[in-house]
């Protein structure tokens, strides 16, 4: 009697291959619906902690303090910026722990440094994040209106659900919603910091990405946890009213 041939295994689509690559950040991040925690520690998570919120900040608040301070030359306020950002990397490196955030922090830095210096103009060094505002709104509002919400792949990945959440009304529904939320927070960051950018306003457009990043990042991510959290509730959840 013959063994069977194992089945070929299926081929990954393409919303398979995104929702694992957005889950996957998503858990990294600790933003993981099947774990257990208090709303404010996820967010605390998802932003890195103060090692997080330093990477995030000091390096651009260094930038526009310098650079406020003493314009030229540029490379001054350029340097510290990228110098603070490998400290940032190091220090990770030392201690083992993941470098992921500090390395792309890094990267970003270096990149938007050398294109500053290239042009000789100080809000060059804001352009990589006019980009990626840009185009991180334009995937959020395109895939929520078609109907394939990035944020429902990624929680459809985390779930081990896959895309059957698109079969559900309520779920598609607040996918949509949150997938607008998250498109309107980066076109209102672009909408806000492009007319300063023209304007060549180093110091204005320097404060407000600052103001307009971990502020408003935040909230969007403790609304985001409690919208998915309430769509797939745990069995203690569930139990914890009966109980009391």
């Amino acid at each position: 009697m013959s063994t069977p041939a194992p089945e070929p295994e299926r081929e990954q689509s393409a919303s398979d291959i995104v929702g694992a690559a957005l889950g996957g950040a998503a858990r990294r991040a600790g933003l993981d619906p099947n774990e257990s925690g208090a709303t404010h520690k996820v967010v605390w998570s998802a932003i890195g902690g103060w090692r997080g919120i330093l990477e995030s900040v000091l390096p651009s608040l260094a930038f526009v303090v310098l650079f406020t301070i003493r314009p030229e030359p540029l490379i001054l306020p350029l340097g510290v910026s990228v110098g603070l950002a490998a400290v940032f990397t190091i220090v990770r490196l030392v201690q083992k722990s993941p470098p992921s955030a500090a390395i792309s922090g890094l990267v970003a830095a270096a990149a938007a440094a050398a294109l500053a210096l290239w042009t000789g103009r100080g809000e060059d060094n804001f352009v990589p994040g006019l980009i990626t505002n840009a185009a991180y709104g334009t995937a959020m509002l395109v895939s929520a209106l078609i109907g394939w919400s990035l944020i429902g792949l990624a929680v459809g990945f985390l779930m081990g659900e896959g895309t059957a959440w698109r079969g559900d009304r309520r779920k598609r529904r607040a996918f949509f919603w949150l997938g607008i939320a998250w498109a309107a927070l980066f076109f209102a960051r672009l909408a806000v910091q492009l007319p300063l950018y023209l304007a060549g306003d180093v110091t204005a457009l320097g404060t407000l990405k600052l103001i307009m990043g971990l502020p408003l990042f935040a909230p969007l991510i403790a609304v985001t946890w409690l919208v998915v959290r309430a769509l797939y509730p745990r069995a203690s959840d569930a139990e914890a009213p009966a109980q009391s």
